[in-house]
Parts: structure tokens; sequence; C-alpha cells
């Protein structure tokens, strides 16, 4: 049996800070679900079971804290899993939830991550001298300082990378409203002026500790039909991990993170991630890991990552945006800084995040369907509403094919009222008639569209003849 589409159709966040004294933990994991449910215009009767994750307990001194919450989300009685994987939870949270949507054991899932930093102390928890371990030599930045050494060495970057990053991260930061960190007066000058921590990483290339939670609903093929606002797809979804240390790890590009991508990518019919996703947002806690993943994940080649960031690739308005949120490097409430990441993707696809938006985003991270459209646009009611109705369409897929018989006919043009409303919603426009067509159809969708099917070359041909 096939694998149920899962589909984002909820997205809630708290504004994450460095402590929120107002609300206690139950208070905040309700804020997030309940913006959640509000999207998704659904209540608590609506959700079948409920997937809540944060990092280690000791961090609040809260155990079992989903044994609590239940009562405090106002879901008592419903199936509720905690899901606990450390510093990577948030992001596992939402791959446990969506596993029960896609194998058909619930239909519609609300999964919520949390943390609240200022009740715990995750430098001294991240310090701990665990026996037989290697101890994280004062927190994370510690532990992972090497590793960027090791980058730096492997593959040539200059020092500058790191502060490239963290400077486009910040400036992303400022776009959106639940970001941790807003810092209007940020300059790069700033950024490498900062205190040196971890050498070589600097105090303004580190995240932050926040409070925070962030939501999502998810639901089947059916629920997504019934959803109010367009939904994200999630057409690929995987975990993998590795022991800390063993013989041959490469800390610097760890193999667990190439195998978890083709993973990805597979079950997301995805050849080339560089062309075929359109932006990224990935878990990146010190600035250097953006170079670093960027190769891991296959959009760049090994040691070619860090000068996809000095081009300004990766800027919000570059060719791959990266972290358009402002990411971890802005926000940092642990237990849902991964889900976080889900949800931003998530917005991105539906064309809903703001001041942060990529223009055109239908491809975040594994949003890869290919729709195609045979119509031929003759609409003789009135097309109020179609517009929007295929900008929807548009939005919800990578890629919108409109294959339309008419265009055998050579003095074709695009003159009707339907025609001219769907149009610009497209991506290519093609033919349909005989077999021929559609061969050049099957051999297109693994390449880029060429000119001869851009639909902006008939509304011109259009707006030519009118005038």
């Amino acid at each position: 049996m096939s694998k149920e589409p899962v589909a984002v159709v909820g997205i809630g966040q708290t504004k994450h800070v460095a402590a929120r004294r107002d609300v206690s933990i139950a208070g905040l994991v309700r804020e997030a679900a309940g913006r959640a449910l509000q999207d998704a215009e659904l209540t608590w009767a609506d959700i079948d079971a409920v997937v809540i994750g944060k990092a280690p307990d000791f961090f609040e001194g809260v155990m079992m804290p989903e044994l609590y919450l239940a009562d405090a989300l106002g879901a008592v009685g419903k199936p509720m899993l905690r899901v606990h994987t450390a510093g990577s939870v948030g992001g596992s949270t939402a791959l446990v939830a969506a596993g029960l949507v896609a194998s058909r054991v619930h239909g519609t899932v609300l999964t919520v991550a949390f943390e609240k930093q200022s009740e715990s102390n995750a430098m001294w928890g991240l310090s701990l001298p665990i026996p037989f371990q290697q101890p994280l030599l004062a927190g994370a930045g510690g532990f992972f300082a090497p590793h960027v050494r090791a980058y730096m060495r492997r593959s040539g970057a200059p020092d500058t990378v790191g502060s490239l990053v963290a400077y486009k991260d910040r400036r992303n930061a400022l776009k959106n409203p639940y970001a941790h960190l807003h810092e209007h007066d940020i300059t790069l000058e700033k950024v490498q002026a900062s205190p040196m921590l971890w050498d070589p990483i600097r105090y303004s290339e580190t995240c932050p500790s926040s409070d925070g939670a962030c939501a999502m609903v998810l639901t089947d093929r059916a629920g997504a039909a019934r959803a109010p606002r367009p939904p994200a797809w999630m057409l690929g979804g995987a975990m993998r991990s590795e022991p800390t240390l063993f013989a041959g790890k490469d800390a610097v590009s760890p193999q667990a993170g190439k195998d978890c991508a083709a993973d990805v990518y597979r079950q997301a019919g995805i050849a080339d991630p560089r062309r075929d996703i359109d932006a990224v947002e990935i878990y990146v806690p010190f600035s250097w890991f953006e170079p670093m993943w960027l190769e891991n994940l296959g959009f760049a080649d090994e040691g070619e990552g860090w000068k996809l960031t000095e081009s300004g690739v990766t800027e919000l308005d570059g060719d791959l945006p990266v972290n358009m949120s402002g990411g971890v490097l802005s926000t940092n409430p642990i237990g849902a800084s991964g889900m976080i990441r889900f949800a931003e993707a998530a917005l991105q696809a539906r064309g809903q995040a703001g001041g942060h938006q990529v223009e055109g985003a239908r491809g975040v991270l594994g949003q890869g369907a290919v729709v195609l459209l045979i119509t031929d646009g003759l609409e003789r009611d009135e097309v109020a509403g179609l517009s929007e109705e295929m900008e929807r369409l548009h939005k919800s897929c990578r890629r919108l094919i409109w294959l339309n018989p008419l265009l055998r006919f050579d003095g074709f043009e695009a003159r009707a009222r339907g025609v001219k409303a769907m149009l610009p919603h497209v991506d290519e426009f093609r033919p349909v008639h005989n077999l021929e067509a559609l061969a050049d159809l099957c051999a297109s969708l693994d390449q880029r569209p060429a000119g001869s099917v851009d639909p902006r070359r008939w509304l011109q041909a259009g707006e030519r003849h009118a005038a």
C-alpha cells in the first residue's frame, strides 16, 4: 500500500524571546497550538492525536512534561506521543507526526515542540562530563569549533565566511516578526568585531537562548481538501543518526547527513537539489555550518559551499536563499528549533512568509510536485476568481504545466478571458494534440523549460495584438 500524502494545513509560533516570564511552559505551548488550530480553522475535536517534543528534561527540570501538557492543551483523552532526540528533537517530532498520517494511523495530527531556556541552563547541561564520552568543552560551540577549523583547512575557506552568514541571517530576522534577535543596527563590521568565543566562532556567529514554541497541523488528502488555505505538501522525509565517535567518522560532512538527504530527494523525485529547490531552511546554530551543510546536503560540491555564501547566492534575493526566517542563528528555543525549519518551509511553499517570503517559492527543501493542467481555457462563464484559484494552485506545486489542445493551430492567440486569467500563473504552456507533443513533454520534465513554452510569450503577443 502506498503512503498517504501529508499536508501542512496549520502553522503556529510564539514570539521567541530571551524570557517569557508572562507564561508557564503550558501557556507557551498552548499559545503555539492555538495559533496552528486557528490557521487550519479547526478545533481540538478535529485532532486525532498529538505529538510533542522537547530537548532533555533536565534543561527545565520538568520530567515527562507531556503528562500535564495534555491537560493544559485541552487534549485529554487523545493519543499523545513524546519524542526526544536531543537538539534535533523539533525536526524529529515533525517527522514522527508526519509518519502517523502517512501510515494512515491518524488522519489529522497536531504536533508541537517547545523550550523555555530562561528556566534552564543549556550551557551547563551541554558541558556535563558524561562517563566514557568526550566532554563538550563549555557548551556546544567548544565541541563544534574543531570541526569548523577542519572544514576551513579542507576547503580553503577564508575566515570571513562565518561573519557573512551571521550578517545575512540577522538581516533576514528583521523581516520575521517571530524571530528572537532583531538587531536593527547590525553591520558586518560589528559581527566581525564581536569577541572570539571558540576560535574561529565569534559571539555574533552563535545562536541565542530563546523561549518559544512551534506547532503544526498535519493532515491527509481528505483533510487538505477541506483546508481553508493552500496546503504545503510534504513529499519527502527521513531521519538518520550516527555515533558521536567512531573510526573513520567525518565530522565535517557526516555520512548520515548525505544518506538522509539522498533518501528525501528520492522520495520527492528531486534529481538536482541545486536546480529543483527554490529555498532552504536548515539547522545552523553556528554560522559556519551553512557552507558545511550546503555541501553535505548536495547543494554544492565538496569544498565549494563557502563560495555560495561569499558570492551572495544564499541571500534572501539570491539564487538559493538559505534561512530566510533568520534561522537558528536568530531564534533558538532548542526543542522547537528543528520544527521551526519545517514550519518556515511550509510558510514559504504556501506563499505566507510575509516580509521574508521568497517570490515564487514552491520547492522548499522537499516541495517537488509537478501539476499538469489540461484545458482549452475558453471559459464562457464569468471568470471572476479564476485568477485567484490559479495562483493558489501555482503556489501549491513546484511546477505548473498547462497542456492546451488549441496550440495545434498556428494562429492561436491569448485573447479569451479564461486564457488571459490563467496564463500568468503557469510555468509552461504546451500543446497536447498528438504523440509527438506528449513525447516532448516527457522529455522536458527533467529539464529546464525552453523559451518556446514560456507563457509570457503568449501574453505579450496578445497585448501587442490588442494595441
